[in-house]
Order: C-alpha cells, then structure tokens, then sequence
C-alpha cells in the first residue's frame, strides 16, 4: 500500500515527495473530485493525504469517504503555514467522540 497526497499548496507536496510520497496539487473543487474519484479507483492507495484547505472545500465528500470505504484511510493534514484547527482541536475531538472533558 502506497500514500497518495492531495494538496492545493506546491511546498507542501514538495516536501512530501522528499519523504517518498507521490501527489498532486489541485484548486478547484472540481479537480479535487476527479482525484478522488481517480483516488478511489486506485487499490493501491492505503492512506490518502488532503491538506485542510482542501478537506474544508469538501467536507461533505470525505465524511462519505470515510464512513463508506474502507480503504484508503482519509487524514487531513496542516499545509506550510500551520493548522487551521484551533490549539484544543484533538482536546475538542475527545470531548465531543466520547463526552471525556481534559
């Protein structure tokens, strides 16, 4: 299984071609559908990588993702100019899946 990133920012598929993944950056929300349908068609495609620029412009469709395919596994990812989720982000994600307060 390979990882597979779909990116809207070049530095950042730059840096991940370093670490040995492949990918592609896209804009539009069209473009973006297409990968993923091209994505979702590849069985050698284990994780996918979306920046959260992208994950916002698509939210509905990786929700889908992620509750109707087993594969590939769908993490979004900061861009090079950091997190657009707030500093509590896996603090609120904990709090809301299983009602725990830290």
């Amino acid at each position: 299984m390979k990882m597979y990133l779909i990116s809207d920012n070049v530095d950042t598929l730059t840096g991940m071609r370093l670490a040995g993944i492949d990918g592609v950056v896209v804009h539009e929300e069209n473009e973006i559908n297409q990968e993923l349908d091209r994505i979702l068609k590849d069985k050698e495609v284990g994780v996918l990588l979306i920046t959260e620029k992208i994950g916002l412009k698509i939210e509905a469709r990786i929700l889908d993702i992620k509750l109707n395919h087993h594969i590939p596994l769908v993490v979004q990812i900061p861009d090079r100019h950091g997190s657009e989720r707030g500093m509590d982000s896996i603090t609120k994600y904990v709090r809301d899946a299983i009602g725990l307060k830290l």
